[in-house]
């Protein structure tokens, strides 16, 4: 099975992903980590999509991605995660990442970007701090069949 795990930075995709992980012995692909797959990015793209067509009804493969441009990658079978934040919450643990400091550019950034995922056609959408990670496992996990 191929599961989607799509939102902003920050919001506990990881997090989600590697309980997903522990819990279905999955594979885990972030961002554009497909790229190691080739030396070329479009055979890279195609292998990458391959083994995500090969996935929907085989060995489990977790997407990770804040990009939109990505979710095409995903094939038609995938369970598609969104995840979400609060933008106070977002705000909060990007500056944990960037030392303490949250520079105006950067809030300004994420001000414009959030809610970007919100239109995205999805199976579950689970929000960081709103919902359990185990809670956040237990509606994925009923997703997938098997």
């Amino acid at each position: 099975m191929v599961i989607g795990i799509f939102g902003e930075s920050c919001v506990g995709k990881s997090a989600l992903a590697e309980r997903l992980k522990t819990r279905l012995n999955a594979e885990i692909y972030t961002g554009r980590d497909f790229l190691r797959l080739a030396k070329s990015e479009a055979e890279a793209t195609r292998i990458f999509q391959e083994k995500l067509r090969a996935a929907v009804d085989g060995a489990h493969v977790i997407y990770v991605t804040a990009q939109q441009e990505h979710l095409s990658l995903l094939p038609e079978g995938a369970v598609r995660v969104l995840v979400t934040a609060g933008l106070e919450t977002i705000k909060a643990r990007f500056a944990l990442r960037m030392g303490g400091v949250l520079p105006a550019p950067v809030a300004g950034m994420l001000e414009r970007n959030h809610g970007m995922f919100d239109s995205e056609p999805h199976h579950v959408r689970i929000t960081s701090g709103d919902t359990d990670l185990d809670a956040a496992c237990q509606q994925v996990l009923r997703l997938i069949p098997g």
